[in-house]
């Protein structure tokens, strides 16, 4: 269902929360401060780096991120744009002008999920968002994590989130309990000042906590980002399934809702042109290449680590942090 929020909307749900609940939602807040350190996601071996896409329209699109994410855009060009946080590149935009926009069935990005350092961060973009009518697509509570979802203007899917902290995750024979619950959104809107946005820009440790991918076949993507880049299963459901590296809840998710049965991506086309993982340690790069080339993957070198190539055409660079 779409959901178009508007601050009206947050001031009628905040009005709903009593001071007192405000308050001590507050108190709880400061709990952990803005900045305070990388995220889960960030300190395992693996983690997402830059995400690369493909785009018609490169000002519209460099804005959007700009002005509804809160990325710094700290280079632009005729030809791209590169934008991120506390000078830490994490997203770069490649103009291609007359490429048509990728379909929704291929291959490819599903979403890319910035993850906030806080809760309280989380709470103060959703007003940012409302306040600039920011047409949002949807809420959840996925019990390890809190996302809200929204598109691009070129239908590039976006996921908004803050992660509960790791001790309240539920595992089970290794794996992790999830859901998509309701959101409690007044509850979230108690930990900031809905009538005064604050969110400037994003975060400093504002980062890409995971990607979220369209493919042809879970068995075979799985065969790809388990078996030869060697994230581990973390969760697995109805098309979809789920992979991360030391205990993350996901740093990928893998879906074949829209896209099951899709051939090779065409890369004269908008959407997800590359991605990285990105670690600091020479072995897993090292065992990472020897399995893909013993699997028959196309790797090609880089200065900083190597690229290699999905099933269904999309590039994932592994590189030394």
């Amino acid at each position: 269902m779409t959901i178009d929020l508007t601050r009206r909307t947050l001031l009628q749900l905040a009005g709903a929360t009593s001071l007192a609940m405000a308050a001590a939602a507050a108190a709880r807040a400061e709990g952990t401060p803005q900045g305070a350190g990388p995220t889960y996601a960030s300190r395992t071996p693996m983690r997402v780096g830059v995400v690369t896409l493909r785009v018609k329209n490169l000002d519209k699109v460099a804005d959007y991120y700009r002005d509804v994410i809160g990325l710094t855009v700290m280079e632009r060009s005729s030809a791209a744009a590169r934008l991120g946080t506390s000078g830490l590149t994490l997203l770069v935009l490649e103009a291609r002008p007359d490429a048509a926009i990728e379909p929704r069935n291929a291959a490819g990005l599903y979403h890319t999920a910035f993850l906030m350092p806080t809760r309280k961060d989380l709470a103060r973009w959703l007003v940012h968002a409302a306040s600039h009518r920011v047409k949002l697509s949807g809420f959840a509570d996925h019990l390890v994590s809190e996302s809200v979802y929204l598109d691009d203007p070129e239908g590039n899917g976006i996921e908004v989130y803050a992660d509960r902290d790791p001790s309240q995750w539920q595992w089970s024979e290794g794996s992790v309990k999830m859901a998509s619950d309701e959101l409690n959104i007044p509850d979230l809107l108690s930990l900031t000042n809905t009538r005064v946005p604050d969110y400037a820009k994003a975060p400093d440790g504002l980062r890409v906590g995971h990607m979220h991918l369209r493919v042809g076949d879970l068995a075979q993507a799985g065969g790809f980002y388990h078996d030869a880049i060697g994230l581990d299963p973390t969760r697995s459901r109805n098309g979809a399934a789920f992979l991360s590296s030391g205990r993350y809840h996901h740093h990928l998710g893998l879906n074949d809702w829209q896209s099951q049965g899709a051939g090779q991506r065409d890369d004269q086309t908008t959407g997800l042109a590359w991605f990285s993982l990105v670690t600091e340690k020479p072995d897993i790069l090292a065992a990472q290449e020897q399995r893909l080339r013993k699997g028959g993957v196309k790797v090609s070198v880089l200065a900083d680590g190597l690229e290699a190539i999905d099933p269904w055409g999309t590039r994932v660079r592994l590189l030394k942090a």
